[in-house]
């Protein structure tokens, strides 16, 4: 089988060179297109089940809220661990589900019995909802709001909070990628209506009927729409709230036909929610920022570009003075990551192919081995943009130029030496090299590919790893072992097509510096050996010792 597709490779140049370039198209394809980032994540499939009870102490927030939550969802399918964090007004219950499961059938299941944990939890007592779709690496990007020098002390942390919330988040969160946006720092604006007891008392007005009277005089209502002359128009209450005055001016009742505002009864004014933190930035005082998740799954680089795209466009609908500043941007590490990596494997790369051409002796087949290592490593690519695999750290780490190449220079070995040793000044035709390259490579090639194949095989564990193992080093083992396979792949075909195309003749019987070298470490490899074989035992006996 080997030795048919060698010959057919031979014999149908032009289409071996088709798909050469096929492969290195769909390489270039791949090198732009495959997901990118700076390690794998191993985060397990998880989803976060968060009440917020900004009143509840810790042990009325355990007792009350999350053991309901943990024996809700205790007897769902597919559930590994369910572990829970109970602080004073937060509660965070995480089921862990099996990773074969998928991201949003857990998710499904979840919401399915938050109707049922609702009831159970009092009322009053907390909003429960699911955390977003992200991961433990889904903080991508992080920046403050920053105020110029010509502009500092014009806005308060509640006015940049309130630019936070109501300006950036919401046109971040828009983003394809985007998960969530969390804001941190300053002060959540709020309006503050502080009672007067005693005039309470006077008018005898009640908390509730205040309560009341804010709930029913701060919302907008429709009323259908009246037809006239052929046309509708529809119909539209407006009494919502929308400043410190609507509320002073808000009805709570009559006494003796004269209403009683809620400025007669108490003062209105601007305040802030209760804190329970706060972002600083370089010791310089309070800041105020944000926090933005990626979807999972996503690719974070080009989430990333969009997030610096939007940025620009949100600067200029800020007031004067104010810029988004990051201090925290993932595509920074990805960019170093990927520069270590590619530095390496250009060196790599390098040093293989000197050290090729250097013991070959022969600059032809030096280049037709290096040939293979892009040409693997596009076929890898390619793969792994086809599987989903990442590319990161591990993944292209993993790849060792050495191992790759070693059919490849098996072949165009055993070519240049039956050129040299039993051709070297035969003028053949070109269809004698043809012969020369099918019947060197079909000889050599059986102990490379199996060569070959036992490398593949000893990844086989590596891929059977389940958990944090499988996340880490499955990319590893697989990038790896698709550069295997695309080197086999070439070995069997474009190695001996090259070959036979661009292999020549010496012109003379003289020793190339790949022959002197060789023969050099030969005559220096010789005396240790017979030394070794006359002294096997203490040979043996050494190697157990060590």
């Amino acid at each position: 089988m080997i030795d048919k597709i060698i010959s057919l490779s031979i014999k149908n140049k032009m289409m071996v060179s088709m798909f050469t370039m096929a492969l290195i198209l769909g390489g270039l394809w791949a090198i732009k297109t495959v997901p990118i980032d700076a390690q794998p994540d191993i985060t397990n499939n998880q989803v976060q089940v968060i009440t917020t009870a900004p009143k509840l102490g810790t042990e009325d927030i355990e007792q009350f809220v999350t053991y309901p939550v943990e024996v809700a969802l205790a007897n769902l399918p597919g559930v590994n661990e369910i572990r829970s964090v109970s602080r004073f007004g937060l509660s965070v219950v995480t089921v862990v589900f099996n990773d074969n499961m998928g991201t949003l059938p857990p998710r499904q299941l979840v919401s399915e019995k938050l109707t049922e944990v609702r009831k159970n939890i009092p009322k009053g007592f907390g909003d429960t909802f699911m955390g977003p779709i992200s991961t433990g690496l889904g903080e991508i990007y992080q920046y403050t709001l920053e105020v110029d020098k010509k502009h500092k002390g014009k806005y308060s942390p509640t006015d940049l909070r309130t630019i936070q919330d109501w300006i950036i988040k919401r046109q971040m969160a828009m983003l394809n990628g985007v998960v969530e946006v969390n804001s941190m720092g300053g002060d959540i604006k709020q309006y503050e209506i502080k009672f007067s007891p005693n005039r309470l008392q006077a008018m005898n007005i009640s908390i509730s009927s205040i309560f009341e009277a804010l709930e029913k005089n701060n919302q907008n209502t429709g009323g259908a729409y009246i037809e006239k002359d052929y046309k509708a128009n529809y119909i539209r209450g407006e009494g919502l709230a929308r400043s410190i005055d609507d509320l002073k001016n808000i009805v709570i009742a009559l006494r003796d036909n004269t209403p009683v505002l809620i400025k007669d009864v108490a003062e209105v004014n601007y305040s802030s929610a209760i804190r329970y933190g706060a972002l600083t930035k370089n010791g310089e005082g309070e800041a105020v920022g944000g926090i933005i998740m990626m979807l999972k799954d996503a690719n974070s680089n080009e989430v990333i570009e969009n997030i610096k795209d939007r940025i620009e466009s949100i600067q200029k609908t800020l007031p004067e003075g104010i810029s988004i500043e990051p201090f925290l941007d993932r595509s920074s590490l990805i960019k170093q990551t990927i520069s270590t990596v590619s530095g390496n494997l250009i060196e790599g790369a390098l040093i293989v192919i000197f050290i090729l051409v250097i013991l070959l002796g022969n600059w032809r087949g030096g280049l037709i081995v290096a040939s293979t290592i892009p040409l693997s490593l596009f076929f890898a690519l390619i793969m792994m943009k086809i599987t989903g695999v990442w590319a990161n750290l591990m993944s292209l780490g993993a790849i060792d130029f050495g191992i790759i190449v070693d059919g490849s220079v098996i072949i165009v070995e055993s070519v240049v030496a039956t050129i040299t040793h039993r051709m070297k000044k035969n003028k053949a035709e070109k269809k004698s090299m043809d012969y020369i390259v099918k019947k060197s490579a079909s000889k050599m090639m059986n102990s490379a590919f199996f060569g070959q194949f036992i490398i593949l095989i000893v990844f086989l564990p590596i891929l059977a790893l389940e958990g944090v193992e499988g996340k880490m080093f499955k990319p590893m083992a697989l990038t790896f072992a698709y550069a295997v396979l695309g080197a086999m792949v070439l070995c069997l075909t474009y190695v001996p097509m090259i070959s036979s195309v661009f292999m020549k003749f010496p012109k003379n019987d003289k020793k190339s510096w790949g022959d002197k070298f060789v023969i050099f470490l030969e005559n220096a490899f010789e005396p240790i050996l017979k030394f070794a074989l006359k002294r096997g035992k203490w040979i043996f006996s050494g190697a157990i010792a060590l």
